[in-house]
C-alpha cells in the first residue's frame, strides 16, 4: 500500500476547494487581490456576492442592458468599472454618487444615444471616460460640465457630425480628445469654444471627411499639441489650408497619414512657419513629386515619417531647410509603382546635406538602382542607416561604395536582403566609427581574406548568417580584434577544420553563431583563446563523430578554455555519446541545450563542473534514467528544466530519485503531466512520469547488496558466454600457441607483407555493377589504392577456383560486399567465403572487411555465412550511407578500415 499524503498535499486540496467555492459564490469571476474580472460570462446583472473592497471590476463581453446603482453599491470602492461590449443603452446619474471614488469608466461597445447633463453629474472624480463605438450622434447641452478632473475622453466610433461637445467653456483639464470615424464634415470656431481653457496635448479627427476649416477653429483650443488627421482624403488645397489655420498655436505633433497629398510646393506647409513643429508624418500618401523648398518653413522639425508613398526624385533642394531634423523614415517611399518598369528612383547626389542633425535614417524596402557617389555628402551627424531590401542592383560592395559616408560618424549599418554577392577589399574602409555591420540575408559567396573589414577599427558585431557560403581562412578576422559579436548562421561555411583557427585573432569575442551549418569536422584548436566567450551556438550541425569514443584519435574536446562561457547550443547534432570532460572547463555555464539529439546514457560525472547551471535542456532524446550521480550537480541551481519527450523507463533504479526530486524542486518543469511519460515496463507504458509511485523503492535499501552482487554474477556470467560464443576461435588459437611456445614450440617467422593487392572484393554476381561503380573510381582517385576485380584482374587460363585463391593470398585485405544476393549466391556461399575466413584464422590475421549494402540480421548472417557481427572489429565493419551527402565519410572509414594492421598481436 502507498505510504499516507504529505502534509503539504492536504493543504493544497484544501486551497483548492476553497477556490472553488470561491468561483460559485462569484458566477464564476475570477477575482485576484483587489480586482474582479467577470468578462466573457453572459451576465444579465451585476453580480452582488463579490469582495466588497475591489477597487477594479470587470463586466466587459456579457448582455447587460442596465448598470443599476442600487447593485454597485456595496462596491463604493471602486476606482475602475469596465462595462464594455455590453448592450447598456441608459446611465443612471445615481452611478456615480454610489461610486464616489470612480475615476475610470469604459463603456466602449454599448448603445447609448444620448447623453443628458444629469448623465455624469455625479463623476467628478473621473479622469477616463471611454464612450468609443456608441450610436451618439449629437451631443445636447452640457453633459461634460462636472468633469474638472477629466483627462481622456473617446468619442471615436460614433455619429457625431460636430466636435461640439457643449455651450460653455469646461474640460480645463482634458488632455486627449478622440472623435475618429465620425461624421465631421467640417472644424468650425464656435464648435470648439468649449476646449478654451483646456490643457488638449492630443486632438484625434482621423477617418472623418473633413472638409472645411473655418478660420480661426483651431485658435480656440487653449493649448493644442498634437493634431491627428489620418484617413481624412484631405487634398493638397486643404492641407495647405490646415497649416494656414494652425499657424501660431502650440502644435509639436502631425500626423497626415494616408491622405491625398500627391504633391507638395513651397506653399503647402507655409502656414506652419510660426510653429515649433517637431513631428511630421506624411506616410501613405502615394507623394510623387517633392517640390523644391517645400519643407524650408519647418526649421524646428525633428521627426519626419515619409514612408510608404511613391517618390521618383530627390533633388537637392528637396530637404532643403530640414536643419534640426534627427530621425526621417524613407521605408518604401521610392516605388517603381507609377512610373515605367525600366526607370528607378532617383536620389540626386548631395540630396541629404541639409540634414545636419540627422542621426537615424530609414530607407527600407525600396527599388533605388544603387548608390551614388555624393549620396550621402552632408550627413555629418549620422549614427543608423538602414538600406535593408533598398537596392536592384547592388551586387559588389566596392571601396568607393560608402564614400559619401567618410564624414559621417556611423554606427550601424544595415545592408541585409539586397542580393550583393562579393565584398572588395576595403569596401568599409569609411567607417572608422562603425559598431554594427548587417551583411545578413544576402547571397555574399566567398573566401574571407580579412581584407573586407579593413578600418572597422570600432566594430563590434558583424552579422552575415543567411548567405551562399563563406570560406575562412586564417587571417579572416585578423584586422577587427575588437569584434564582439559574429553571427555565421547558415552560410556553408567552409574550411572551418583549418589550424590556426580562424576565429584565434577574435580575442574579445563574447557571443559567435556557428549554427545550421552542417558542421562535420573541426579540431580542438577551433575556439581556443576565446577565454571571453559567452554565448555559442553550434545547433543544427554534424558534430556526432567528434564526442564517439570510436573516434581516429578520440573525442575532440573543442569546448576546451571556455571558462566564461554562459550559453552553450548544441541541439541537432546527431550526438549519442558525450564525454566525461567535455564540460569540465565551462564553470559559469548558465544554459545548456542538448535537446533534439541521441543521448541515452551520460557518464556520471559529465556536469560535475556546471555549478552555475540554471537551465538545462535534453527534450527529444533517448535517455531512460535519471540517476542522481549523473544529474545531482546539474540540478542543483536549476531554474528551468526541459526533459520532455524521453522514453523513460518507470522503475526505481531509473527515475525514483528523478520523481523524488520532482516533488521538492521549485525548478520551472513546463508540460510536466503531458509529455514525461513512462515508455517501460509494459504496464507504464503512457503513464506520467511524475505519478510514479516511490514508495515501495524506499523498502528494497536491505536487499541492494544481495541484488548489487546478483546482478554482477550474473553479468559476468553472460559475459563469458558471449565471450565464448562470438570470440571463442580467438581464445582457442591463443591458448594453443602458447601451449606450443611453453613447450618449446616456435611459429615461423612470418616474411614481410607483400601484397599486389590492397583488397580482393568477394561479392554476389548480381552486385558486379555497383563494385565497378563504386571502387573503380576510388582507384582513380587514390593511384596507390588497386583492388582485386575478378572480371578485371583474375590470370587468364587459370582454373576459377585457382584464380580465388591466388588473388586471396596476392590482397592484404578482403572485402565482403553482403547483400541478400551474396547469402545466396552458391560459390560464394561454399568456396569464397570459407576460404577468405580460414586464410584469415590460419594467419592469425585481422584482414576482413565487412560492407553492409542492405539491413541483414545477425542471425541471417551466420546461417548463410557463418559469419557474424562479433567475430571483427568495428572498424571493419561499414554500412553504405543512404544519404548522398555521408558518402565521403564513407569513403573515409574504408581507408581506415585498409590502412589497419593486419596482425592481431
Amino acid at each position: 500500500m502507498r505510504q499516507s499524503l504529505p502534509s503539504y498535499i492536504y493543504s493544497f486540496m484544501g486551497l483548492l476547494s476553497f477556490c472553488i467555492l470561491c468561483a460559485s459564490s462569484t458566477n464564476k469571476c475570477v477575482v485576484r487581490r483587489e480586482v474582479a474580472d467577470c468578462s466573457h460570462l453572459k451576465l444579465t446583472q451585476v453580480p452582488n456576492d463579490l469582495p466588497t473592497n475591489i477597487t477594479v471590476l470587470n463586466l466587459t463581453h456579457n448582455q447587460l442592458r442596465r448598470l443599476p446603482s442600487a447593485n454597485l453599491t456595496r462596491y463604493n470602492r471602486l476606482t475602475v468599472l469596465d462595462g464594455g461590449f455590453n448592450s447598456i443603452s441608459k446611465l443612471e446619474p445615481e452611478l456615480c454618487q454610489k461610486l464616489p471614488l470612480l475615476q475610470v469608466l469604459d463603456l466602449r461597445h454599448n448603445e447609448l444615444s444620448q447623453l443628458s447633463d444629469k448623465t455624469f453629474s455625479f463623476c467628478t472624480n473621473l479622469t477616463e471616460l471611454n464612450l468609443m463605438s456608441n450610436p451618439i450622434q449629437k451631443i445636447q447641452n452640457n453633459p461634460f460640465k462636472n468633469q474638472k478632473n477629466l483627462i481622456k475622453l473617446d468619442l471615436s466610433h460614433n455619429g457625431l457630425s460636430s466636435t461640439k461637445l457643449g455651450t460653455q467653456v469646461q474640460l480645463e483639464n482634458l488632455q486627449e480628445l478622440r472623435l475618429s470615424n465620425n461624421k465631421i464634415s467640417a472644424l468650425r470656431r464656435e464648435e470648439l469654444d468649449f476646449l478654451g481653457n483646456s490643457s488638449l496635448k492630443i486632438l484625434e479627427l482621423s477617418s472623418n471627411q473633413i472638409k472645411e476649416f473655418s478660420p480661426g477653429c483651431f485658435h480656440a483650443i487653449g493649448k493644442l499639441f498634437g493634431l491627428f488627421l489620418n484617413n481624412a482624403q484631405l487634398s493638397s488645397s486643404l492641407i495647405e489650408k490646415l497649416c494656414l489655420e494652425l499657424s501660431d498655436t502650440n502644435i509639436q505633433s502631425l500626423s497626415l497619414s494616408n491622405n491625398q497629398l500627391y504633391r507638395t510646393s513651397n506653399m503647402t506647409f507655409s502656414g506652419l512657419k510660426q510653429t515649433n513643429l517637431s513631428m511630421l508624418d506624411l506616410s501613405h500618401n502615394s507623394l510623387n513629386v517633392i517640390g523644391n523648398n517645400s519643407f524650408v518653413w519647418l526649421p524646428h522639425l525633428e521627426y519626419f515619417s515619409l514612408e510608404y508613398n511613391n517618390i521618383e526624385h530627390l533633388s537637392s533642394h528637396s530637404f532643403y531647410g530640414l536643419v534640426n531634423v534627427r530621425n526621417l523614415n524613407l521605408k518604401r517611399s521610392f516605388t517603381k509603382q507609377s512610373i515605367s518598369l525600366t526607370s528607378f528612383p532617383k536620389i540626386d547626389d548631395f540630396s541629404f546635406q541639409w540634414l545636419k542633425c540627422l542621426e537615424y535614417l530609414n530607407m527600407e524596402d525600396n527599388n533605388m538602382a544603387g548608390i551614388r557617389p555624393n549620396m550621402f555628402t552632408g550627413l555629418t551627424n549620422l549614427k543608423y542607416l538602414s538600406l535593408s531590401n533598398a537596392f536592384t542592383s547592388l551586387r559588389t560592395l566596392t571601396n568607393e561604395t560608402f564614400s559619401s559616408l567618410a564624414h559621417s560618424p556611423l554606427l550601424t549599418l544595415n545592408l541585409t536582403k539586397n542580393k550583393i554577392l562579393k565584398i572588395e577589399s576595403g569596401a568599409f574602409s569609411w567607417l572608422g566609427h562603425l559598431k554594427v555591420l548587417d551583411l545578413g540575408l544576402n547571397e555574399i559567396g566567398q573566401e574571407l581574406t580579412g581584407q573586407e573589414w579593413r578600418g572597422l577599427e570600432n566594430i563590434f558585431e558583424i552579422y552575415l548568417s543567411y548567405n551562399k557560403y563563406v570560406e575562412l581562412t586564417a587571417t579572416s578576422f585578423a584586422s577587427i580584434s575588437s569584434l564582439q559579436r559574429l553571427m555565421l548562421r547558415r552560410v556553408t561555411l567552409k574550411n572551418v577544420a583549418s589550424s590556426p583557427s580562424p576565429f584565434h585573432p577574435l580575442r574579445n569575442l563574447t557571443i559567435l553563431d556557428l549554427s545550421n551549418n552542417n558542421i562535420a569536422n573541426i579540431n580542438d584548436e577551433l575556439l581556443e583563446g576565446l577565454e571571453r566567450l559567452e554565448v555559442l551556438d553550434l545547433q543544427h550541425n554534424n558534430l556526432a563523430r567528434l564526442w564517439k569514443h570510436a573516434n581516429p584519435g578520440g573525442p575532440v574536446h573543442f569546448l576546451k578554455g571556455l571558462y566564461h562561457l554562459h550559453v552553450l547550443n548544441l541541439e541537432s547534432n546527431g550526438f549519442d555519446e558525450i564525454p566525461a570532460e567535455a564540460f569540465k572547463d565551462l564553470p559559469e555555464l548558465q544554459r545548456l541545450r542538448l535537446g533534439l539529439n541521441n543521448l541515452n546514457i551520460l557518464p556520471p560525472s559529465v556536469f560535475d563542473h556546471q555549478v552555475s547551471l540554471t537551465s538545462l535542456s535534453l527534450q527529444k532524446n533517448l535517455i531512460t534514467s535519471v540517476e542522481k550521480n549523473v544529474f545531482w550537480s546539474a540540478f542543483k541551481n536549476l531554474r528551468d528544466l526541459d526533459m520532455s519527450s524521453n522514453p523513460f523507463d518507470c522503475t526505481c533504479e531509473s527515475i525514483a530519485w528523478f520523481v523524488s526530486w520532482i516533488n521538492k524542486t521549485h525548478t520551472n518543469i513546463p508540460d510536466l503531466s503531458s509529455h514525461y511519460l513512462c515508455n517501460t515496463p509494459r504496464q507504464y507504458h503512457g503513464f506520467p512520469a511524475m505519478l510514479f509511485d516511490i514508495s515501495p523503492c524506499k523498502d528494497s535499501a536491505p536487499f541492494e547488496l544481495l541484488f548489487m552482487i546478483s546482478t554482477s554474477m550474473l553479468s559476468i556470467f553472460i559475459f563469458v558466454i558471449l565471450l565464448i560464443h562470438f570470440e571463442g576461435w580467438r581464445i582457442s588459437f591463443y591458448w594453443n600457441v602458447s601451449v606450443h611456445r611453453v613447450l618449446g614450440f616456435k611459429e615461423i617467422d612470418r616474411q614481410p607483407e607483400q601484397f599486389e593487392f590492397a583488397a580482393y572484393i568477394i561479392h554476389a554476381h548480381k552486385d558486379r555493377d555497383w563494385v565497378w561503380e563504386h571502387f573503380s573510381p576510388m582507384e582513380e582517385k587514390d593511384r596507390t589504392l588497386k583492388f582485386c576485380l575478378e572480371e578485371r584482374d583474375f590470370e587468364a587460363g587459370v582454373l576459377e577456383l585457382e584464380a580465388i585463391v591466388n588473388s586471396i593470398k596476392r590482397s592484404r585485405k578482403i572485402i565482403f560486399v553482403i547483400t541478400q544476393h551474396l547469402l545466396r549466391d552458391p560459390l560464394c556461399k561454399r568456396f569464397k567465403v570459407h576460404h577468405a575466413v580460414q586464410q584469415a584464422i590460419e594467419q592469425n590475421l585481422d584482414s576482413i572487411i565487412l560492407i553492409f549494402l542492405e539491413e541483414i540480421p545477425d542471425h541471417k548472417l551466420n546461417h548463410a555465412l557463418c559469419l557474424r557481427r562479433g567475430m571483427f572489429k568495428s572498424h571493419c565493419i561499414l554500412n553504405w550511407p543512404v544519404q548522398k551527402e555521408r558518402i565521403n565519410a564513407f569513403h573515409h572509414k574504408l581507408q581506415v578500415a585498409l590502412g589497419s594492421r593486419n596482425s592481431v598481436h
